[in-house]
C-alpha cells in the first residue's frame, strides 16, 4: 500500500531531523579540526546552554581551561580572548545537540498525541531518542579523556562518537524513507549494498582513529606512503589489534585501502546495472558519482596537509555517501 498522506508529515520531521544531525557531524569535525573540543571543562546537560555572558563569566570559563591539559603543555600561551576563539565553536556544537533533541523529542509527542504513529514507529523512535541521549553522554565522556593527563581526546571514543552519530542518522534516514516510499521484501542488490554500506561505516571509523592520531600529517603522498605501498613503520606493534588501531601509519593505511575497497565494490555495483533503464539506476549513478568525489576529497586532504576546509567537506562527503548508499538500499527494495 502507498504511504498514507499523514505519514509524509512525519517523514519531513525525520529528514529534518537528519539535516539537523548531518550538520552536526560536520560542526563537530570542525570543532576537531580546529582544536576547539576541550575548551569547554565541564558538562552541564540542562543548565549548560547559556554561554558566559559578562567578563566574570569568561575569566571563570577561562580558568577551568587553565587547568585542563591542553592549555598546560600546548596553549600556555593563550589569554582570554583567544580562548574565546576556540570556545565558540565547541559551545555551538553543543547547544547545536540540544536543539536536535527538541526538535526531535517535541514533534514526536506532537504526533503521537494525533495518532499519527503507530506502535511499531513508536518503538523505534524511542530507541533512536536513546540512542540520541547516549550520544550526548557519550559525547561528554569522550570529551573527558583529554582533561585528565592528555592534551587530546581518546581516538577510540572519538570513532565511538563518530559511529553512533552515523548509526542514528542512518536509522532515522532509514524510517523516512520507509515512509515515504513502499519497500519489497528483498531486492536483487541488497547483499552488495549491504556490503557498502557497511564498508562506508568502517572506512569512516578507520577516518575518526586517522583524525584522533592526526595520522592524515604522516606520508601525505599518494598512492604510495614513503615511497612505499606499505611504509616500513607499519605493522610495527604488538598486538596486531592495537596496531591496527593505535599506529599511525597502519591507520593511515587501512583507512586508505578500505576507501579504496569500497569506491572499487560501489564502481562494480554501478557497471553491473548500467543498462539498466534510467529511472532504476538514478540512485546507482548517484552513489558513483560521490563515491568518485570522496576519494578525490580524501587524497586532496592529504596532498593539502588537511587543510581545513577541505578536510571538513571529506568528512561531509562520508555522510552524503552514506545517504545515497542508505538511499540506493531501501531503492533496490522497493516494489
Amino acid at each position: 500500500m502507498p504511504a498514507r498522506e499523514t505519514d509524509r508529515g512525519v517523514a519531513l520531521w525525520l529528514y529534518i531531523c537528519c539535516a539537523m544531525i548531518f550538520a552536526m557531524v560536520v560542526l563537530g569535525g570542525l570543532t576537531r579540526l580546529t582544536g576547539s573540543g576541550l575548551s569547554m571543562a565541564t558538562w552541564r546537560p540542562v543548565t549548560g546552554w547559556l554561554p558566559p555572558l559578562d567578563a566574570a563569566g569568561w575569566e571563570a570559563a577561562f580558568a577551568l581551561y587553565r587547568d585542563t591539559p591542553e592549555f598546560r603543555r600546548v596553549n600556555f600561551w593563550m589569554t582570554v580572548e583567544d580562548f574565546r576563539s576556540i570556545f565558540w565553536l565547541e559551545y555551538l556544537h553543543r547547544l547545536w545537540g540540544r536543539f536536535i533533541g527538541l526538535v526531535f523529542a517535541v514533534p514526536a509527542v506532537w504526533f503521537a498525541l494525533r495518532g499519527r504513529i503507530g506502535r511499531r514507529l513508536g518503538l523505534a523512535l524511542g530507541i533512536a531518542f536513546l540512542l540520541g541521549a547516549a550520544q550526548g553522554a557519550l559525547g561528554w565522556y569522550m570529551v573527558q579523556s583529554g582533561l585528565v593527563d592528555r592534551p587530546d581526546v581518546s581516538h577510540y571514543r572519538l570513532a565511538a562518537h563518530l559511529a553512533l552519530a552515523l548509526a542514528v542518522y542512518g536509522f532515522l534516514l532509514w524510517l523516512a524513507l520507509g515512509l515515504t516510499h513502499e519497500r519489497a521484501a528483498r531486492g536483487p542488490h541488497g547483499a552488495h549494498l549491504g556490503l557498502i554500506v557497511a564498508g562506508i561505516a568502517l572506512t569512516a571509523i578507520w577516518g575518526a582513529f586517522t583524525a584522533g592520531l592526526d595520522a592524515g600529517h604522516i606520508h601525505p603522498t599518494f598512492p604510495l606512503m614513503g615511497g612505499r605501498l606499505v611504509p616500513p613503520e607499519a605493522f610495527s606493534i604488538a598486538p596486531w589489534t592495537a596496531d591496527l588501531t593505535g599506529n599511525p601509519a597502519t591507520v593511515q593505511l587501512v583507512h586508505r585501502w578500505l576507501a579504496i575497497l569500497v569506491l572499487v565494490a560501489i564502481l562494480a555495483l554501478w557497471w553491473r546495472i548500467r543498462r539498466a533503464p534510467p529511472g532504476e539506476r538514478r540512485a546507482f549513478d548517484l552513489l558513483a558519482g560521490m563515491g568518485l568525489l570522496q576519494a578525490g576529497l580524501g587524497i586532496a586532504t592529504l596532498l593539502l596537509g588537511v587543510a581545513l576546509a577541505v578536510a571538513a567537506l571529506h568528512q561531509a562527503g562520508a555522510v552524503v555517501l552514506l545517504s545515497l548508499a542508505i538511499h540506493a538500499l531501501h531503492a533496490s527494495r522497493r516494489v
